[in-house]
Order: structure tokens, then C-alpha cells, then sequence
């Protein structure tokens, strides 16, 4: 069998996530402090504290290190290692990063250092995120355009599953939308509790600052990863430079990326990190997907495998 780690993004975190593997485990409680360290914070008040937890210089470390510790567990239980690796947006990262692209604190740092800039890149504009139900990508991609020709700035951002698409833009030119997708035969359209416009050219001040720093913290991975927005798979540092910067203003295309997978082979997926955001997903693509985050679900996937 044939096994794919899975890394949720941004929106999968959650008030407390992570302490149940840091009471139990020693590997999670050392993870812990090393995080501390880098974020110059405690990391364990960080994940009691909602507020600072969904301040996105926040979440997505905190998101990347809860990852590292449930595959630091499941590797220390289990000999079972992956062909390949990928994941949702800040996923891509975590599944590069934590699979030999780089140092357990390069990490932290690279995607403390990500979410400040992306918030440094929204911080005068007022953007938002909307989520766009029963409506096909090819007929999105071209309302997106023609509304982008008329000023308005929205742009389609995640292709999680046909018929459910996330978009990202002005949250005001979002907002007024909102109706016209409904006339053209959305059926549900729901705004997200977000600052950030993610994967759209509202993003592109943060390429170059994030580019640099990659330079100076990755090295090749151990193992093959999918690009969110190509579809490619790398494991050179060079790709990973181009991969992981072009991310932040190209669309997830998350669905294709499955569909990948499976066309390399791979037969399970296990999601490592809080909550079950792509086992969701995964099982209306027919993805057989174990999720781990927290002690029971740890056990419950050792006791499948």
C-alpha cells in the first residue's frame, strides 16, 4: 500500500488544539517549547488565547507545529512513511518543511514569517474570503473576470471540490457578489470570517519578502510533494522556491491534487494536524482518508493500519 501525508491549512485551528498531544507525549511537549522559542511566546498560552490564535501570524504556526506533532507521534508508533506528501494552501508548506524541506524551526519561523506578510500585504484594504456552493469552476473563473473588468477585485482562490469553490477579493465588491451568484445558480454563498485574500494577486507584496526567506531556510525534501498550484511534484529546493511563493497568488486547486495522488498510486492518505478539514473533503473524492489529531484518533488510525 501506498500512503500520502496530508497538512490542513489556515481555518482548520481551534481553541486548545494541540494540548492533548502535548500532555501525553514527550515529542510534542519538546515541539512545544521549541516553538516557544521561535515565536518568542508560550507557544501552550498561545493555543488558550482565540484571540492571538486567529491573528494569521499566529495561526498558521501554531497550525504548522500541531502538524509536526501529530506526525512526530504517529512516525515514533508506526514504520509506515509516505510516497508523497501535500495539503491545503499553508498544507503545502507543512508537508515540504516537515518531510526533509527543512528544520523543525525553520518552519515555525517560515510560517510565523507567511502570515505576517500576508496580513502586511491586506492591512489597507478591507479583504474577505467567500465560500461559493453548486456552481462549476469554468463558469466561476469567468463571472470572477468579467467582474474584475468592471473595477471589482474577485478572484477564485480554492477549488476544494467541484461545486464548491472559495473566493477572495475586496470584501466589499465580495459582498455585492454575492447576489449575482445566487441569480447564476449558487446555492449557497457564505462569507468568511477572514481579513486575508488568499491566492490572488491582492498577495503580491508578499511574494518577494517570503521568497527571500525561503532562500535562506530550505533545502531539498525527502520525499515528492504536490503543488497547490501547478500540480507539479518537487523535491529541489529551486522548485520549492518557485512552488511555494507563485502559491500565495494562485489558486488550490485541492480536488486536482487528490486526483493526482491516486494516479501515483496512493491508496491511503492520513491527515496529521487539528481537525478533519481534508478527511471531509477527501471522502467525496473517494479518498480512503485516517486523521490524526489528538490521542484517540492516534490510536483509532494505528488500529486501522
Amino acid at each position: 500500500m501506498k500512503y500520502a501525508f496530508l497538512y490542513p491549512g489556515q481555518g482548520s485551528q481551534s481553541l486548545n488544539m494541540g494540548l492533548d498531544f502535548i500532555a501525553n507525549f514527550k515529542v510534542a511537549k519538546e515541539l512545544s517549547q521549541r516553538a516557544s522559542e521561535v515565536l518568542k511566546c508560550d507557544f501552550e498560552d498561545l493555543l488558550k488565547d482565540e484571540s492571538r490564535l486567529n491573528l494569521t501570524q499566529f495561526t498558521q504556526p501554531a497550525i504548522f507545529t500541531v502538524s509536526a506533532m501529530a506526525q512526530a507521534i504517529f512516525e515514533s508508533e508506526s514504520e509506515i512513511r509516505p510516497t508523497l506528501a501535500f495539503g491545503h494552501s499553508l498544507g503545502e508548506v507543512s508537508s515540504y518543511c516537515l518531510n526533509g524541506g527543512a528544520s523543525f524551526e525553520d518552519g515555525v519561523n517560515l510560517t510565523h514569517k507567511r502570515g505576517e506578510f500576508m496580513a502586511k500585504a491586506c492591512e489597507d484594504k478591507e479583504c474577505g474570503m467567500l465560500v461559493v456552493l453548486g456552481l462549476k469552476e469554468s463558469l466561476l473563473k469567468t463571472m470572477c473576470e468579467e467582474e474584475r473588468k468592471k473595477g471589482a477585485k474577485v478572484y477564485a482562490a480554492n477549488f476544494n471540490l467541484e461545486g464548491q469553490t472559495v473566493l477572495a477579493g475586496i470584501k466589499k465588491d465580495l459582498e455585492s457578489f454575492m447576489p449575482v451568484l445566487k441569480e447564476a445558480g449558487a446555492k449557497r454563498t457564505l462569507l468568511l470570517n477572514m481579513s486575508v485574500a488568499s491566492h490572488c494577486d491582492l498577495l503580491q507584496s508578499a511574494c518577494a519578502p517570503f521568497e527571500t526567506l525561503l532562500e535562506s531556510k530550505l533545502q531539498d525534501s525527502k520525499i515528492e510533494v504536490i503543488s497547490n498550484a501547478t500540480l507539479e511534484l518537487y523535491k529541489s529546493k529551486d522548485k520549492a522556491l518557485v512552488n511555494l511563493t507563485s502559491q500565495l497568488i494562485m489558486p488550490v486547486r485541492y480536488h486536482e491534487c487528490v486526483e493526482v495522488a491516486k494516479l501515483k498510486g496512493i491508496t491511503c492518505f492520513i491527515e496529521f494536524g487539528n481537525g478533519t478539514v481534508l478527511a471531509g473533503l477527501n471522502a467525496k473524492l473517494g479518498a480512503q482518508t485516517l486523521s490524526i489529531n489528538n490521542t484517540e484518533s492516534l490510536k483509532g488510525t494505528l488500529g486501522k493500519l
